[in-house]
């Protein structure tokens, strides 16, 4: 059973800084990119940052400069440092990674975490 496990959410001041973590665990074969989306009330889930298994990243123009994305293979993990929040940030984040899992090696599947709220408000 594979498994993405968020954390790090919670409130912040604007201008504030969060950092989150999305820890992968299961009968895991490898994992392709990893990347963090985010979803807020009444809008549709959008990507935020991906970061390919070499470390190759990219980001939302709304997030460049103040959002870093960064992954530990060891570990299966990803990392997202959001310096500078804006009240405009404020949604749940969700964890995605591309992977292959022990029990079906021959492709990829797509998994989600089940997302933590970050609140950006004074």
């Amino acid at each position: 059973q594979v498994q993405l496990v968020e954390s790090g959410g919670g409130l912040v001041q604007p201008g504030g800084s969060l950092r989150l973590s999305c820890a992968a665990s299961g009968s895991i074969f490898s994992i392709n990119a990893m990347g963090w989306y985010h979803q807020a009330p009444g809008k549709e889930r959008e990507l935020v940052a991906t970061i390919t298994s070499s470390g190759e990243s990219s980001y939302a123009d709304s997030v460049k400069g103040r959002f870093t994305i960064s992954r530990d293979n060891a570990k299966k993990s990803v990392y997202l440092q959001m310096n500078s929040l804006k009240p405009e940030d404020t949604a749940v984040y969700y964890c995605n990674a591309d992977l292959i899992p022990y029990s079906r090696r021959n492709r990829s599947f797509n998994y989600w975490g089940q997302g933590t709220q970050v609140t950006v408000s004074s």
